[in-house]
């Protein structure tokens, strides 16, 4: 199974060009208020046009209106869910389909249990599953892993895209360790808070070389 990637954070076009170029699956736009790469609706809109036919566009959200979520839908945006929003919340504002994160403490050392986590998660029905790492309550773009051994049993069991902490030096192994379905990144292709076109293109790298490993 091909590993699918998505660029988190992209901010403009030229971002969007650079995916088409790599052959990346998504692209993430942030919509959340209070992320250092949130655009307004003028830049998302830029943003959009550029998307060609067979690039997934992703809208993030963290606890949103359902009325921004509509909206965006409107505009071409699958909706990804990174806070602590209920299932009703996602189900009803969201339709069919969109992602739902849920976290991973980076400290605790105990596995996830599949069918606790299938319990928990079951209720978003129509979402894909991404796991992310929190600290200190941040959801999301904190840069740091988390031990992906405790997920082994529910990436075996389902579709779940990975993020937190991806860079070009540790995608491989996250890859190979755990057959997601997708991973994630964003900070982990920057410099000084830009996206950087040789860290993309050895994330890019890596993920196919473990795909072809595995």
């Amino acid at each position: 199974m091909r590993t699918r990637i998505k660029f988190c954070g992209c901010t403009n076009p030229r971002d969007v060009d650079t995916a088409v170029e790599l052959g990346v699956d998504a692209i993430g736009v942030i919509f959340a208020a209070g992320s250092p790469r949130a655009v307004g609706p003028s830049r998302a809109a830029q943003i959009a046009r550029a998307v060609p036919a067979f690039l997934g566009l992703v809208g993030v959200f963290v606890e949103p209106a359902p009325a921004h979520v509509a909206e965006a839908r409107a505009a071409g945006f699958l909706p990804q869910f990174s806070g602590d929003e209920p299932a009703a919340l996602c189900e009803t504002s969201a339709g069919s389909p969109y992602i739902k994160v849920f976290h991973v403490a980076p400290g605790a050392d105990a596995a996830v249990d599949p069918g606790a986590f299938a319990r928990h998660a079951e209720p978003y029905a129509h979402a894909t599953w991404m796991v992310d790492t929190v600290v200190n309550g941040k959801h999301g773009g904190t840069g740091r892993t988390f031990d992906w051994a405790r997920i082994a049993a529910v990436a075996r069991d389902r579709r779940l895209i990975v993020s937190g902490g991806l860079t070009p030096d540790n995608v491989g192994a996250c890859v190979r360790r755990l057959r997601p379905y997708g991973v994630d990144v964003r900070s982990g292709i920057e410099t000084d808070g830009v996206k950087d076109l040789a860290k993309m293109r050895a994330f890019v790298r890596a993920v196919k070389e473990a795909d072809e490993q595995a």
